[in-house]
C-alpha cells in the first residue's frame, strides 16, 4: 500500500508541475514538442498527440493512465498476498505431517509431500473425461502449486568435488554442494513430460470434428457409439456420419504416439524410483517362510517344472478379472522377494534358509520376472501391488517421494488421455463400419499391432534429459535409463533377455488408472 500511496503522491506532484508548464503559454517544452511533431500535426492523426490536446483533456488522460496503473498494482498486490497465504497453509500442513492437532502423530515428510502432489493432481485434472484443453484458471493453479511443491528438490543436495584456484595461482580440490543426481536428471525430464501432456490437451482447442453427448442423452441419440464396457459414466463421443477427416485422424494418431512415449517415460522413471526404495520391514514380516506358501502348490509346481513356458502358464491361469490379475502379481512379487532374500542369506540356521539350491532359486526368480513382464505388457492398467504401496507408505526419502508421486500422476494422466483418444478413434471406426459396434468398446490404449508400435518415435526424439547439466561421470547412468525405456518396446517377452534381478526392475508394472 505504501507503493500505491507513493504513486498517487507522484501523480499529484506531476500534475502541478504540468499545469505550471501549461500556464506559461508557448513555453520551451511545448514549442519543442510542437516543432518535433510538425509533420504529424498536419495530418489527420496530429490531433491525437497529447501536446495538441487542450490542457483539461491532457490532465484527464494522464489521470486515467495513472488510475489504471494503480488498479493494476493493487490487483497484483492482492494476488500476491493470496498466493502467499495459500503457500503458507500448504507448507504448514506438510510440516505438521497432515496432523492438524499438532500432536506429532502425523505422517513422514516424504509421505505428506507425496500425498500433496497426488491430491493436487486429483483436484486439478479430475478424471479428464474429455479431450479438451484445461481452463486457464486450472492450468495456472497447476503450474503454480506444482512449482511450490517441487521447490523442495532445490534444497536436496550432495557434496561433489570441484576445483578452486587459490590466490597464489595453484589449484586445489574442494567439496561443493550440488542438487542430488537423481533429482537433477529426472525433474527436468518430468517437467518436459508435463508440458507435453498440457500441449496435447491444448491441441484439441479448436477442433470441430467430434463432440460429446450429455449424460442424459437417450440411447437413440447415442446410436452405435454407446459404450459397451464397464465405464458407463464416461460421456459418449459422436463423430460425423462419414467418420473423421484425414487431417483430424492423423492428428489423433500423432497425439496418441506422443502420449504413448510420455507414458513409457513416466513408467520408466517411476519404476526406477520404486526400485531404489527400500523394502519395509513390516512387508518382510508379513511374508510366508517360503515361495511355495506364497504362490500356492499349483502355481509353484507350474513355475518349477523342468520345461517352463510362461505363455502356456498364463493361458492356463484364471485372469478373468482385475482382482485375480493383481492377486497373481502380489503372490509372484512376494515369492521373488523370499527367494532373493534366501539367496543372500548366509546364516544357514536362519528361518529364511532352505534346502533348495542357489541355482534353482535364481532360475525360479527369472521365470517369475518373465511372467511379470508379460503381465505388464498385457495388463498395464492393473492397480499397484502390495509391495509398491508398502514402499511408498514407509519411504523416508523426500527426493524419492517427489519423483515417485510426480511421475505417477503424469503416468496416470497420460494413460487417461490415451484412453480418451481411443474412445474417439473407436467412435470413428464404428461410424465407418457400423458392424464393429457389436464388439466391446475401446481396447486398451497401449495395445496395438506391431506395425503401429514400430512407427512410434523413440524416447530420445521426444525428451530432453538435460544432459548438458550433467557431468561426464553420469553418462553411464543416463545410458541405463535409455536402455530401460527401449526394453519396454521388446516384442518377445516370453524369454528373459537378461539376468537383471527382479528387485532391480521392480515397479515396472504400473497402474496408470488406479493410482489415486
Amino acid at each position: 500500500m505504501v507503493g500505491t500511496l507513493g504513486l498517487f503522491n507522484f501523480r499529484g506532484k506531476n500534475e502541478k508541475r504540468r499545469s505550471k508548464s501549461m500556464s506559461v503559454g508557448n513555453g520551451s517544452v511545448l514549442e519543442g514538442s510542437a516543432a518535433g511533431n510538425e509533420e504529424a500535426a498536419d495530418g489527420p492523426q496530429g490531433s491525437d498527440h497529447p501536446s495538441d490536446l487542450p490542457e483539461s483533456d491532457q490532465n484527464e488522460k494522464l489521470r486515467q493512465v495513472m488510475d489504471d496503473l494503480a488498479a493494476t498494482f493493487q490487483a497484483r498486490e492482492k494476488q500476491l498476498l493470496t498466493d502467499m497465504e495459500q503457500m503458507k497453509e500448504k507448507f504448514a500442513k506438510l510440516l505438521l505431517g497432515e496432523d492438524m492437532s499438532g500432536g506429532g502423530k502425523g505422517v513422514s515428510s516424504a509421505l505428506a509431500l507425496s500425498n500433496a502432489i497426488t491430491n493436487l493432481a486429483a483436484s486439478v485434472f479430475g478424471e479428464q473425461s474429455r479431450l479438451e484443453p484445461m481452463t486457464a484458471e486450472r492450468k495456472s493453479r497447476w503450474r503454480k502449486e506444482i512449482d511450490w511443491l517441487l521447490s523442495v528438490s532445490d534444497c536436496i543436495v550432495e557434496f561433489v568435488p570441484s576445483q578452486q584456484k587459490a590466490k597464489d595461482g595453484s589449484n586445489m580440490e574442494i567439496m561443493v554442494t550440488k542438487q542430488r543426481f537423481d533429482l537433477l536428471m529426472n525433474i527436468p525430464a518430468l517437467r518436459t513430460l508435463d508440458t507435453m501432456l498440457l500441449d496435447c490437451l491444448d491441441s484439441f482447442k479448436d477442433q470441430d470434428e467430434f463432440y460429446y453427448l450429455s449424460k442424459d442423452a437417450t440411447d437413440e441419440e447415442k446410436g452405435n457409439s454407446k459404450r459397451k464396457d464397464d465405464k458407463w459414466w464416461l460421456p459418449t463421443v459422436k463423430v460425423p456420419e462419414q467418420g473423421l477427416s484425414d487431417a483430424a485422424k492423423k492428428n489423433l494418431q500423432s497425439q496418441r504416439e506422443a502420449m504413448t512415449q510420455v507414458l513409457k517415460a513416466a513408467m520408466s522413471i517411476n519404476a526406477q524410483v520404486l526400485t531404489e526404495m527400500e523394502i519395509p520391514e513390516n512387508y518382510l514380516d508379513s511374508l510366508p517362510k517360503n515361495g511355495r506358501a506364497s504362490l500356492g502348490d499349483s502355481t509353484y509346481r507350474s513355475i518349477t517344472v523342468e520345461f517352463f513356458d510362461p505363455n502356456q502358464f498364463l493361458a492356463t491361469t484364471d485372469l478373468s478379472s482385475e482382482h485375480k490379475i493383481l492377486d497373481l502379481k502380489n503372490r509372484i512379487e512376494a515369492s521373488i522377494v523370499i527367494w532373493k532374500r534366501k539367496m543372500h542369506q548366509k546364516d544357514g540356521k536362519s528361518a529364511w534358509s532352505s534346502a533348495v539350491s542357489y541355482e534353482k532359486r535364481e532360475l525360479f526368480e527369472e521365470r517369475a520376472e518373465t511372467i511379470l513382464r508379460i503381465l505388464k505388457h498385457q495388463y498395464p492398467g492393473i492397480p499397484q501391488s502390495s509391495l509398491d504401496i508398502s514402499k511408498i507408505q514407509y519411504n523416508r526419502d523426500v527426493g524419492q517421494a517427489l519423483l515417485e508421486s510426480y511421475s505417477r500422476i503424469l503416468e496416470s494422466l497420460a494413460f487417461t488421455v490415451l484412453s480418451r483418444i481411443g474412445d474417439v478413434l473407436y467412435a470413428d471406426s464404428v461410424a465407418r463400419n457400423p458392424s464393429q459396434a457389436t464388439s466391446k468398446s475401446p481396447a486398451n490404449p497401449s495395445s496395438g499391432n506391431d506395425n503401429e508400435k514400430s512407427n512410434l518415435m523413440t524416447l530420445s526424439d521426444l525428451l530432453t534429459w538435460s544432459g548438458d547439466l550433467l557431468d561426464n561421470d553420469f553418462e553411464d547412468s543416463k545410458d541405463c535409463k535409455d536402455d530401460l525405456s527401449k526394453d519396454m518396446d521388446e516384442k518377445n517377452l516370453n524369454v528373459a533377455t537378461s539376468k537383471v534381478s527382479y528387485l532391480e526392475s521392480l515397479g515396472g508394472v504400473r497402474s496408470p488408472k488406479e493410482r489415486h
